[in-house]
């Protein structure tokens, strides 16, 4: 699979293991953060092991999803921000066309791909498998005022990160949880004290229990019908 929206993600390659998603029951797309890479966030996947899922982790061009911090203008961030989040929903259209419904697939992002996922699915909420924000926020500058139209649906939330992380104010997690509360999200926002920029095993936990549920014998599907970061 490549990113297929148009701007500087256009073609961009997308990395892949577990289950080949012809015949996955389940999907989880990973988006890594700035000066990653995809194959550093699809590490993910050996500690987040669940039967019968595809993992797959879209490469950003130049190892940037958007070049400013989450919390500048947004327009500053353009086109790269539209490219990425137009390509984040080629990525789930090519998932779903092969049998694995949103319903099925875990929208997960650290750092800056926190952001990204959190900001994809409240501009297109519907019922995921579960949204996982690590280290992230909703983008924009304060007083941005996010989509409220359409719901999520129940769909589990997660939202982890430091008290003091450098690059994610505490404020903007909890306001993004409310906001992912608003349209419908099952939101569950922790609070490390005292954490790194960085993945915990606790937040690990966390996601495992909301993933496992996806999980199954592998099933053939009917085709008819690292991971850190600089600045945000």
């Amino acid at each position: 699979m490549t990113l297929r929206s148009a701007g500087p993600h256009h073609g961009q390659p997308v990395a892949h293991s577990g289950v080949a998603i012809e015949r996955a029951r389940s999907a989880m797309v990973l988006v890594h953060g700035r000066g990653d890479s995809a194959p550093g966030i699809l590490q993910l996947a050996d500690i987040l092991p669940v039967p019968g899922m595809a993992y797959l982790a879209p490469q950003a061009s130049g190892s940037t999803w958007y070049p400013n911090r989450f919390l500048a203008p947004i327009a500053t961030n353009e086109p790269w921000l539209s490219s990425a989040l137009d390509g984040l929903g080629d990525l789930l259209e090519q998932i779903e066309a092969v049998g694995v419904s949103p319903a099925r697939t875990v929208l997960l992002g650290f750092s800056q791909g926190g952001c990204l996922a959190l900001e994809f699915a409240v501009r297109h909420p519907r019922r995921y498998g579960a949204l996982v924000g690590l280290s992230g926020g909703l983008i924009g500058p304060p007083g941005t005022v996010w989509p409220r139209a359409g719901s999520l649906d129940g769909t589990p939330v997660f939202l982890g990160c430091s008290d003091v992380d450098t690059h994610i104010p505490a404020s903007r997690v909890m306001e993004s949880a409310e906001v992912l509360r608003g349209v419908g999200g099952d939101v569950n926002a922790v609070l490390y004290p005292g954490m790194d920029h960085t993945v915990s095993q606790s937040e690990i936990e966390e996601v495992r229990r909301l993933v496992v549920p996806l999980g199954g014998e592998h099933t053939s599907v009917d085709r008819g019908g690292g991971r850190t970061g600089g600045i945000e």
